[in-house]
């Protein structure tokens, strides 16, 4: 789909009650998601795989809020790869804080946090492909 022509779609949006939108056209799908990133309801497993690495938590505390991704494209924790992350684990981030980037169709969507908390956890790694509602953060609202 040519930007020009996304850019026009999203600008159409703003303003009006659409909060979610998808179109497909032979191979090109999209979908775009406006309002809240954050899910209505906690996690108590995560829903997507992890690296083998990492060890998988066994229940996430009740007040642990997950922030999802609000589009399908390219994580990204840092405005650029010489800058640092955004926010890092341990710190407080306040409601309307830019926490990562998602890279679609060579648009850069700023993810913002919809809560005031402290970042529990990352669950995705720079540069990761990611989908439509795929969660990426745990926040602690209470922290």
């Amino acid at each position: 789909m040519d930007v020009d022509k996304l850019k026009i779609i999203v600008e159409l949006l703003e303003g009006t009650d659409v909060s979610r939108l998808e179109w497909q056209s032979g191979t090109e799908r999209i979908v775009i998601r406006r309002g809240s990133a954050v899910a209505s309801h906690p996690s108590p497993l995560v829903a997507s795989p992890l690296p083998a690495a990492t060890p998988l938590p066994v229940a996430v505390p009740s007040q642990i809020l997950t922030i999802a991704s609000p589009l399908v494209g390219t994580f990204y924790r840092s405005p650029s790869p010489e800058d640092p992350p955004f926010i890092e684990v341990g710190q407080r981030a306040e409601k309307g804080q830019v926490l990562c980037i998602v890279e679609a169709m060579k648009l850069m969507n700023q993810i913002k946090a919809e809560i005031s908390g402290r970042l529990v956890e990352v669950l995705v790694k720079n540069g990761q492909s990611v989908e439509f509602d795929q969660p990426l953060f745990r926040v602690d609202p209470k922290g």
